[in-house]
């Protein structure tokens, strides 16, 4: 492995939990570069012949085994697009650690655009973590557009958590689900954003076989003049049950945007969307600041337990 500086491993610990090499499977990028690579018996990851990314390839009936593959970035001005290929095999149980971290100390805006694509084999399990983060006082921006795309064979699950807390000036996230028979799909997203940051959610996820079932559940904050829009699609082509959900906190002059679309093409599909969107309850303020917080540290107490 590549020597990291304390920048570098800051950021490791903030998207993927890391203060050490990881066991199991892994590969680190730093600043458009291999920073460190090991495959497994079970878990082998290799390099696209043209540079572009990685191939994760995850042998049939692997079990309780995980791959970290967190990215950081502290050069000002870089920018890259990394496709990735998961194929995780039939009857596989396994958690996928991913996450990019960028400190922007310069002038110049600094980008990441990850592109995921998940093939989920019959009756496998994944567990996947992505975590965003940013930091550094220059005035060049923090850029992420994470892609991620999913094709889910029959009775296959996957749990997806989507976390963006802090220093994220710009994301433009799109995901897309297909799954067949028996397959279900979970996604838990959560969201602060502050300044003048923007963040755009897109899923789309089509319910094609009997028995598939997605549920989509976003929590946001967004504080100062910030801007978000979660835009939340099910298709419903057969049996099968769908639900979607943004439930959010609206503070200072923050602007929020909630779009709900559910088609269903069959007569036993069914779909649901809620929506909420609101300041914070001000007896919630009034009961922390009884008990010795300030307006701001009761505000703070509040949010933190909102995000969980």
């Amino acid at each position: 492995m590549l020597k990291l500086d304390e920048i570098q491993k800051r950021l490791l610990m903030e998207v993927a939990d890391l203060h050490k090499v990881p066991e199991g499977a892994y590969n680190i990028r730093a600043n458009g570069e291999a920073a460190g690579r090991f495959s497994t018996a079970n878990i082998e990851i290799s390099p696209k012949d043209n540079g572009s990314g990685i191939d994760i390839r995850i042998r049939p009936g692997t079990k309780n085994e995980s791959v970290h593959i967190p990215v950081v970035m502290t050069k000002s001005g870089l920018t890259e697009v990394v496709y990735n290929d998961f194929y995780i095999g039939d009857d596989a149980d396994v958690t996928i650690v991913a996450g990019c971290g960028i400190d922007n100390c310069g002038p110049k805006d600094s980008e990441h655009d990850g592109i995921h694509r998940f093939y989920v084999g019959k009756n496998a399990k994944v567990r996947y973590v992505e975590k965003h983060y940013g930091s550094g006082d220059g005035t060049g921006k923090r850029i992420l557009n994470p892609g991620t795309e999913v094709y889910m064979e029959e009775n296959s699950s996957m749990e997806m958590e989507m976390v963006q807390i802090k220093g994220v000036d710009d994301t433009d996230r799109k995901t897309t689900a297909e799954l067949k028979s028996g397959a279900k799909l979970v996604v838990r997203e959560r969201l602060m954003t502050h300044g003048s940051q923007r963040a755009i959610s897109t899923y789309l996820v089509s319910l094609d076989g009997e028995g598939a079932s997605a549920d989509v559940v976003s929590r946001s904050v967004a504080r100062d003049d910030s801007y978000q829009k979660f835009d939340a699609k099910l298709i419903g082509n057969a049996a099968c049950s769908g639900h979607t959900e943004c439930d959010s906190i609206i503070m200072d002059r923050g602007r929020i945007l909630a779009v709900p679309g559910l088609e269903a093409n069959n007569l036993d599909a069914a779909l649901v969307h809620e929506a909420a969107i609101g300041k914070i309850a001000g007896d919630q303020i009034i009961k922390l600041m009884t008990l010795g917080l300030t307006e701001q540290e009761a505000e703070e107490q509040i949010i933190n337990g909102f995000l969980k």
